[in-house]
């Protein structure tokens, strides 16, 4: 993916060229890792592909092998069918959506990495319920792709987007800063919409610690993926109704990268603190350790 040093410099470069923020990255990746434009195209088009698969073959008596995971996916599915939930047919789909592939990392099945493997439910669970519900042809989809693909570029050298490094917040939240964009573009907003959606919903997760329980992918990862993909709905269509952020994308970003600089060690990804510190949490990863 190429290399964007701010949002700002993103979108003055896309609208200097004359080219649609999507297709000024497609460029952009092309011409940095030395591809065409069109093998660039085909490996989005095979992550998308991707996603679909990994959705389509959700499995309901799937578990993880820690027994942690597994079935709440399909209980969302029931539960939106039945007509009782709070939220309504397409939000109750994401939900949905981000439960099933959470639930697919945990269960090791393949999965697109988006940013990370433990946020790889936010942006299909965002982009696929999308696109069944308008209809849309693929080509749009991976045409969004690429616009989260540039914010995400853009967080990635600015800050962070691992946990281990920045927390959760660099997971989940620029995940969900990727998917709101994304939902912007395809709704037919401005790149300047994208990018104050992009910001919303980073911010909306800054401090965001990483606590996996027992140091998996599982408690509470699948979970916070539900909550990122509501989250870049919400600063979308917020973003659509000409709500305005009032601190540039580009200060979140950074603002974020200097939060996670000062957090723990333990709230980092090493299963020390927040949730895994709890005592259920510590006899959940005693009981694992000594089942091997």
């Amino acid at each position: 993916m190429a290399v964007f040093l701010s949002v700002k410099e993103l979108l003055s470069g896309a609208e200097s060229a004359g080219l649609e923020l999507w297709e000024y990255v497609l460029r952009a990746s092309a011409d940095e890792t030395g591809i065409s434009t069109e093998r660039s195209w085909a490996q989005m088009s095979a992550r998308l592909e991707a996603m679909k698969k990994a959705d389509a073959s959700y499995d309901a008596g799937m578990r993880s092998h820690s027994g942690l995971t597994g079935g709440d996916g399909a209980k969302m599915d029931a539960y939106a069918a039945s007509g009782g939930g709070i939220c309504g047919e397409f939000i109750d789909g994401i939900l949905a959506a981000a439960l099933r592939m959470g639930e697919c990392n945990a269960c090791m099945h393949c999965i697109v990495a988006a940013p990370t493997a433990g946020a790889c439910g936010v942006l299909p669970a965002v982009l696929l319920p999308y696109g069944r519900r308008y209809e849309l042809p693929e080509d749009a989809l991976i045409k969004a792709l690429y616009v989260a693909s540039g914010f995400g570029a853009v967080i990635a050298q600015r800050a962070s987007i691992s946990g281990a490094e920045a927390g959760c917040q660099a997971e989940i939240g620029t995940a969900a800063a990727m998917a709101a964009a994304a939902l912007v573009y395809l709704h037919g907003g401005s790149a300047v919409q994208m990018a104050n959606a992009a910001a919303m919903a980073l911010k909306n997760m800054m401090g965001l610690v990483c606590d996996p329980v027992a140091g998996l992918v599982e408690v509470p990862c699948v979970k916070r993926n539900v909550v990122g993909a509501v989250n870049a709905v919400s600063c979308a269509n917020m973003a659509l109704a000409g709500v305005n952020y009032a601190i540039p994308c580009d200060e979140v970003i950074d603002a974020m990268g200097r939060v996670g600089s000062l957090l723990s060690p333990d709230l980092r990804e090493t299963g020390q603190g927040g949730l895994a510190a709890t005592p259920t949490g510590v006899k959940i990863a005693q009981r694992l350790a000594q089942e091997g």
